[in-house]
């Protein structure tokens, strides 16, 4: 019993003793690979990148403007900005005003929410974005929906946030829907659809471009709404090993929503319920 106590104080003592550099030799591991690597580094490098996405788009624009962009805190956005020595790509030079342009407003789009109120599909679509957080990557979906029947009818996934993502979109919706589309387009006024490419994309499509008032998200509850159930439908994806298995699970989710899930204020799923309005109207017609 004695000689036992003797050898368990001597393992102990052993492994009290033994240095970093003999634990990893003994667990064939870099020395390195012992310590704990904080992920401030790898999470800086990937807003670093979305910083960069968005001056590709916004060569002027400062880190307040950048943090409204991402969505993310103006205090963050500076301080990598400052980390990686990211500066505004192009610089706003001051004109001299003319006092003929003075009193002028600005050329606004229209908001049909406070117009119309959709009685059928193809009359308003709506437009949002929302980002997905895997990792240290952040992946950006962009949905269109057609706002009588709730069905995401296009929708576009990438890794950064610009122009890009909603031209994406449209075209995937005009794609789905056989070249046919809505008379009206409606999203916020954000820098990506208020962008030209974006603007002049959707008017060669013959809809006519609609935008909430500043700061009122609200006036497009629909794409929000959605967003927050879609969240809760998809889970963590933390639980994903790879990126392209939660890209995969993102298109199922959204297939799901369109098809197979209930929604609450039309009793029956998007789809169904877009197929009855038009077997009823094709009734009517004859």
């Amino acid at each position: 019993m004695i000689n036992q106590i003797v050898m368990e104080n001597n393992t102990n003592n052993q492994v009290k003793s033994l240095t970093k550099t003999a634990l990893a030799k003994k667990l064939g591991v870099s020395r390195q690979s012992l310590y704990y690597r904080h992920k401030r580094p790898e999470v800086d490098e990937e807003v670093k990148k979305q910083i960069e996405s968005v001056l590709t788009d916004h060569p002027s624009y400062g880190h307040k403007r950048i943090a409204l962009e991402l969505k993310l805190n103006k205090k963050r956005i500076l301080r990598v900005m400052k980390k990686f020595g990211i500066k505004p790509y192009r610089r706003r030079v001051k004109k001299p005003r003319k006092k003929a342009d003075e009193g002028k407003k600005a050329v606004a789009f229209m908001n049909i929410y406070k117009l119309l109120c959709p009685i059928a599909p193809f009359v308003v679509w709506v437009s949002d974005f929302t980002y997905i957080r895997f990792g240290s990557y952040f992946i950006y979906l962009a949905t269109i929906m057609d706002m009588y029947t709730r069905e995401i009818v296009g929708w576009n996934i990438s890794r950064f946030h610009n122009q890009e993502l909603i031209l994406g979109a449209l075209q995937d919706a005009v794609s789905r829907c056989g070249g046919k589309v809505a008379i009206y387009f409606h999203s916020d006024q954000g820098s990506e659809y208020d962008a030209e490419a974006t603007t002049v994309f959707v008017v060669r499509l013959g809809m006519i471009i609609s935008m909430s008032d500043k700061a009122s998200p609200w006036q497009n509850g629909f794409q929000e709404s959605f967003y927050s159930q879609f969240k809760v439908d998809l889970g963590k994806p933390d639980r994903f090993e790879l990126v392209g298995e939660l890209v995969e699970a993102i298109h199922l989710t959204i297939n799901d929503y369109n098809t197979s899930r209930i929604h609450t204020s039309l009793k029956t799923t998007p789809e169904t319920y877009r197929t009855a309005y038009f077997q009823k109207s094709s009734r009517i017609a004859v």
